[in-house]
């Protein structure tokens, strides 16, 4: 399974690069990408809390974690496509959060010094 994701990540970048090149623009619009897919997860969760009167509830939390993967996936072949190994790049992240872990307070949270991040 784990390495379907990183296949099907290079994959989905070596699709795009044959159907609409590597430009910058390209990349740009890659990117971008990230933004359209969050807003779906934004979407998703309005629906789960029903904030839309006229609509109600209209999503899951499944649905909510599906659009999140999106998110997630759409990471990753941009990450491919500034030429970078998704894969190193993501457990880079990973050691960096495991990190701030092993340095967190004691109850009250996590020490949330420098730029904000987990």
């Amino acid at each position: 399974m784990d390495d379907m994701i990183w296949t099907a990540a290079r994959d989905a970048r070596a699709w795009l690069d044959a159907a609409n090149g590597t430009g910058d623009t390209e990349l740009t619009c890659r990117i971008l990408k990230l933004g359209e897919e969050t807003g779906e997860v934004a979407a998703a969760w309005i629906g789960l809390l029903g904030q839309n009167p006229r609509k109600g509830v209209t999503h899951t939390r499944a649905e909510v974690a599906a659009e999140l993967a999106d998110v997630a996936f759409t990471a990753l072949v941009a990450i491919e496509s500034l030429g970078l190994d998704a894969q190193a790049t993501l457990a880079g992240g990973a050691a960096k959060v495991r990190a701030r872990l092993a340095d967190a307070s004691p109850p009250g949270g996590m020490n949330r010094g420098g730029n904000g991040d987990v």
